[in-house]
């Protein structure tokens, strides 16, 4: 991957870039939660989509609006109990 330049961008400047990218140790439950929340945002950022929910829905543009930045706190419920390394003994051990 490079800049528009065409400069080589290092993996950790992407990190650091792009929240989302993830890296080996990212849980199932961050990756979905990071996956939920672009959605989200994308569907507040685009007029046209967000419109397109509202009329599905028969609400306000204000009001879907509202929700989908609530959701976008807590989009996948509460995390699983328990650390990574638990459930890495559970893979480990099933």
């Amino acid at each position: 991957m490079s800049t528009p330049g065409g400069a080589p961008i290092h993996k950790d400047q992407l990190k650091a870039k792009y929240i989302g990218t993830g890296d080996a140790d990212m849980t199932k439950y961050e990756w979905v939660t990071n996956m939920h929340r672009d959605t989200l945002a994308s569907h507040v950022g685009h007029y046209d989509q967000l419109s397109y929910y509202a009329v599905a829905q028969n609400e306000s543009m204000g009001r879907v609006k509202k929700e989908f930045l609530e959701k976008m706190l807590m989009p996948c419920k509460r995390p699983p109990v328990g650390g990574k390394e638990e459930g890495y003994e559970k893979l480990l051990n099933s």
